[in-house]
């Protein structure tokens, strides 16, 4: 059972203020209590339960505990609890974490165990990388980085719109800035190099992984010298660098995806991760590939100049997309939620952010870039749709919010189940509506 302390830690922090009075009175009654034939089948019951949600793939986990951590939480709460239930080694686990073969993807010039990644925002200072990892994601990303700490928006910054499978969010990127985070990576890179037994092939420290480190420029910070300084400090730890240009809720970030600036910022950030290759702690042989996050909600030919942005500066490749500030006609949500200024992500991003890639990919096809699809992916078939649409690899978030922590294993399974059904591995199809 638990303790006082480990409530206080965990459960008084984040529950509504309406529940906090039952909560730190629940332990000594059961201390207290004394054990009788029907108190042992409860707790026999209760042991079942503990030990049927400890597997990640289990029902009760996305159908009672992810329902009733929204119940009793605001959307801030619950992200928090999700980030130290992990931390702390509370969170379920995925067992048999074995990937079926024809989920590979050759990128980066290294072969990733299957295409799914957590996208930057959930573990924003990168606190619960490992245990994610051990959720069965492909790749973790954390951040968005920026140099100094800061707050980011007032609260309250992040709302539920749980009939749309949605969230809307102006965190405005809230961050412990570089140095409290780089002590974290520093401490976790010097854990895995001592063990003997551990991958050192990557700064995942597990094979067919990769840990991708997004970074950003402060509200008041420079343009082009705070993503370089990321890069600087970052790149030793990095399996992939992504830059964050495209957050709807800091101010001025989205004005760095116009063409001329863009191409100026990727240039000399590739120019820096080029430079840093060549210091002690980076093989110049594993450079970091950089990657940019652009938004959804562009035209064409602002599209087009992303494109050729990328090109001109020789970085690797494109994330497609961060949140959009749209608010589609389809939202089964109503009220005032709906008005809240911010990102919108979730289900009703697919389509938007979809058709974007879709435009992306007709202007990058011919090129080397990779393309990365993000944005409302929930199942396999989400997945395979960007694949096909020409995603190498795809990032999900928000599904994880509502769906929990067996989403990684269950996307996997479906786009295993699809993929057998076609005959085709997942790098045969990735690109494949282009012969259409």
């Amino acid at each position: 059972m638990f303790e006082r302390s480990i409530l206080n830690k965990i459960s008084l922090k984040y529950l509504r203020p309406s529940f906090r009075r039952y909560a730190s009175s629940y332990s000594s009654p059961l201390r207290q209590a004394r054990l009788t034939p029907t108190s042992a089948i409860v707790l026999l019951g209760i042991t079942g339960v503990g030990l049927y949600s400890l597997d990640a793939r289990s029902a009760i986990n996305e159908y009672v505990w992810c329902p009733l951590i929204r119940w009793c939480t605001t959307a801030e709460q619950g992200h928090r609890l999700g980030i130290d239930m992990l931390k702390y080694g509370l969170s379920p686990r995925a067992f048999g974490d074995h990937d079926d073969p024809i989920l590979e993807v050759e990128v980066f010039d290294r072969t990733l165990a299957n295409p799914i990644t957590m996208a930057a925002g959930f573990d924003k200072q990168g606190e619960a990388m490992d245990p994610l990892f051990d959720l069965g994601f492909g790749g973790v990303e954390i951040g968005t980085m920026t140099p100094e700490p800061q707050f980011g928006n007032p609260r309250p910054r992040f709302f539920r719109l749980p009939a749309d499978d949605a969230v809307i969010n102006r965190y405005g990127i809230n961050s412990d800035g570089h140095m409290k985070i780089l002590s974290r990576l520093r401490v976790r890179f010097e854990k895995y190099m001592n063990k003997g037994s551990s991958c050192k092939t990557n700064n995942s420290f597990r094979d067919g992984k990769m840990l991708l480190i997004n970074i950003g420029k402060n509200r008041d910070g420079d343009e082009v010298n705070d993503y370089i300084v990321g890069v600087d400090r970052f790149a030793p730890y990095a399996d992939v660098l992504v830059l964050n240009v495209s957050c709807p809720s800091a101010p001025g970030m989205r004005d760095l995806q116009a063409g001329p600036v863009l191409t100026n910022l990727l240039t000399k950030v590739r120019e820096e991760r080029d430079k840093k290759a060549q210091g002690e702690l980076v093989d110049p042989t594993k450079k970091p590939p950089i990657l940019v996050k652009v938004a959804p909600d562009l035209g064409e030919k602002q599209i087009a100049d992303i494109a050729e942005a990328a090109k001109k500066s020789q970085i690797d490749g494109i994330i497609m997309s961060n949140t959009t500030i749209q608010r589609p006609e389809t939202l089964i949500t109503k009220g005032d939620v709906v008005s809240e200024k911010g990102g919108l992500s979730g289900a009703p991003l697919k389509e938007i952010s979809l058709k974007a890639f879709r435009i992306l990919r007709k202007y990058t096809k011919d090129s080397n870039l990779v393309l990365v699809g993000c944005g409302g992916i929930f199942t396999g078939q989400d997945a395979i749709e960007f694949a096909k649409a020409g995603a190498t690899f795809v990032e999900l978030y928000s599904a994880f919010a509502y769906k929990g922590p067996g989403l990684a294993d269950k996307v996997k399974d479906e786009i295993v189940q699809e993929l057998k059904k076609e005959g085709k591995t997942w790098m045969e199809i990735v690109g494949s509506d282009d012969n259409e």
